[in-house]
Parts: structure tokens; sequence; C-alpha cells
């Protein structure tokens, strides 16, 4: 019994091992811990070398080989609702958690003047699916055109009916190769991991206690919560107890490899392989996960809350009122679907908080502590989220 349960979670206790002993080193070494922070730096940029020809020969190789484009169209419709349902039901739950428990405390700092802040939208929507040249789609930072150029690629291939099979058929061989190359990967993740909680914890250890303490405990354990109830509805709804099972069964790489690298896109590998475990239909995941990566982020629709409810908090005003949950409810699911894709998504949901609020402009950098100390566990949100709809979408696919 035990030599199964090792076989089955290997790797997963392998990965938890490994961050234990890293957290370890890093409360005994202190800040001399950074110097195993470039073992760490290997990983993730390891990760990130892979994850661009991922996403293209997984997205395009699925494309090209659905032969019903009347399935593909009921995939993304069906995606992009599953996304902002999500997205909002994760805002309402960390609302309803501060309106029960205050996350900010005694704190107290005078309100200045606000200052309107004018948001370029239309140069940020052209950033945010599209580069003016095509070496620029090779780069991590380009993800949404990448994802926008591998469905039109997938498209022109199944539209080319004389050659679709061969060119479909060479799409697929290269996504299992790229899979393949994530498994060489991964055996180096015991050892990236470890050095990269190392330095965390070393470098990072005594601001994670300070000031801002209550609201990032408030944010972990709502986190935990919803990683526990939500997942648990949403595979639920999906398969019924099989499917909480087998999410929770296979999850567990995702959700380590998301809190180390703090990136969903670094953390795509992971969910892909993930996803292949539970027999998630490939159409529906090698579509939904690499586009969830940047454009749906419920960990992220979260913290937005949170931020607005902690800068009400700091600066003294009341945080109640329809208009007002309204108004937030909207910036976090705008930050958790669409700004998420935007070159500095993040920077314009914040700058949104501050202008429709009103508040001063050094409230920029307190909404911006606030996102850092809450980026491991809102990122393991915006991850295992991806897989959760993945489920949801493969049911009202089929």
């Amino acid at each position: 019994m035990l030599k199964k349960f090792f076989k089955t979670y290997k790797l997963p206790l392998i990965l938890l091992f490994s961050i234990v002993v890293g957290c370890i080193l890093g409360v005994i070494l202190g800040e001399d811990a950074s110097i195993l922070k470039p073992f760490g730096t290997i990983l993730i940029n390891m990760l990130y070398v892979v994850v661009v020809p991922l996403v293209f020969f997984t997205i395009s190789s699925s494309i090209a080989s659905i032969k019903s484009l009347k399935k593909l169209g009921k995939i993304f419709g069906v995606m992009f609702i599953v996304f902002i349902i999500t997205s909002t039901l994760s805002a309402l739950f960390m609302l309803a958690g501060v309106k029960i428990i205050d996350p900010v405390g005694n704190i107290s700092l005078s309100l200045t003047k606000g200052v309107k802040e004018t948001i370029d939208f239309g140069s940020k929507i052209v950033d945010m699916i599209t580069v003016p040249d095509f070496y620029q789609l090779l780069s991590k930072s380009s993800m949404l055109p990448l994802i926008i150029f591998s469905c039109i690629f997938g498209f022109a291939v199944n539209m080319v009916k004389e050659d679709s099979n061969k060119i479909s058929n060479a799409l697929n061989s290269m996504s299992k190769v790229m899979m393949k190359v994530i498994n060489i990967v991964m055996y180096y993740a015991p050892i990236g991991l470890c050095a990269y909680f190392a330095a965390l914890i070393g470098e990072y250890g005594k601001e994670i206690i300070g000031s801002y303490a209550r609201s990032m405990i408030f944010y972990y354990v709502m986190a935990v919560l919803y990683y526990f109830i939500f997942y648990f509805i949403y595979s639920y709804i999906a398969r019924g107890k099989k499917g909480v099972k087998s999410f929770f069964k296979n999850i567990f790489t995702p959700t380590v490899t998301s809190l180390g690298t703090c990136s969903s896109i670094a953390s795509l590998p992971a969910n892909i392989e993930c996803a292949s475990e539970m027999n998630i239909d490939e159409d529906v995941a090698k579509t939904t996960l690499p586009i969830g990566a940047t454009m749906h982020m419920e960990g992220s629709a979260m913290a937005s809350i949170l931020k607005i409810a902690f800068l009400f908090g700091v600066f003294g005003k009341s945080f109640t009122g329809i208009d007002t949950y309204l108004i937030a409810i909207l910036i976090s699911v705008l930050s958790g679907v669409v700004m998420s894709g935007i070159p500095g998504g993040g920077l314009i949901g914040e700058m949104l908080i501050v202008s429709l609020y009103g508040f001063p402009l050094e409230a920029f950098p307190i909404i911006a502590t606030i996102g850092w100390i809450v980026d491991p566990p809102a990122t393991c949100l915006n991850v295992v989220g991806d897989v959760g709809s993945a489920m949801l979408i493969e049911k009202h696919v089929k």
C-alpha cells in the first residue's frame, strides 16, 4: 500500500520535500541563502524557454486536428463564459471575506487629493493582441499575441484540405516532443525549487512578517478556503465524485510549481501534464490551458478586491455601498480576465483602483506591496483554476 502511494505521488512528494528543505536552509542561512538563488533562476529560465514553443505547438496542433469547427467554436464560447463566471465568483468570495473580517487593522494614513491618471487604452489593446515584428512572438512577454497567432495558424492548417493531415500530424508530433522536453526539465525541478525557496525565505523573511502581515495571512487563509471549497465544487460539477478524486490526486505538481515560480506561464507545462493525467479532452486542454495562463486569473481577481479594501481601510474611507462593490467586482474581473493579458495589465488595474476611487498617488506602492506579498497563493489559484475550468468546459462541450 505504501509502495503504491509513493509510486503515485513520487514527484509531488519529492518537490514538497525539496521546498521544505529550501525553507529550512533559508531560515538557517538568512541573507546568505541568496547564494543559492541562481540555481532556482536556472529552473525558472528553463521553464520560460520551453513555454513559447509549447504554447505554439499545443494550440496550433489542437486546432488543426479538430475535425469539427463547430466543436472548436463551442470550446471558445464556453471557455470565455467559464472564465468570467469563475473570476466573478472568486471576487465575490473575497468581497464577502473582507466584509466579515477586517484585513487592515488599525493602520491609518492621511488622505490627500487623488490624482486622476490617463490610461491610453488604445495602445494597450494594440500591445495586448499584436507585436510589430514576427521575432517578437518568440518571447514570453508576448504570450497573448503568440496565442492569437497560434490559433490563426491552427485554423489555417485546418482549412488547407490537401495537406492539412501532414501538417497537423507534424504539429502533433512536435507537441509530444515538447512534453518530453518538459519531463526532462522536471528532473531538475527539486534542486531548483529548493534553491529558490531558500533564497526567497532568506531574503524576504523579515519583510513578510512586517506591517502587511494581517492582510497576507487573511489572503492566504481565503486562498486555501477557495482552493478546497470551489475546486471541489467545480470538479464535482464536471465529473462527480470521480472528478473530485482525480482533481486533487493530480493537481499537486501544478500547485507547488506555481507557488515556487509565481508564474502562470512557467507553470503551464505542469498544468498540461496534469490535464493529461486526468484524461481531460485533449482538444479542450490544449486550447484552454495556454489561453487560461494569460487570460484567467481567479487569484488576481481576489487580490484586486483585497487591494481595494486595504486602501479604503488605510485611508479611512468606508468600504460600503452597492456602487462601491460593483466597481470593485468590475475591476477585479477586468484584472482577472481582460487586463491579465495586457503588458503591464496589473499596473493598469491598480491605476483604475486609484483613479476610480480618488485615492492619492502614494496609494500605488501600497497596493503594489499587497500584490507582491500575495503573489504566491494568487498565482497558485490562477494556475489551478485553469485545470478546474478545463474540466467544466469539457463537460459542456461534450
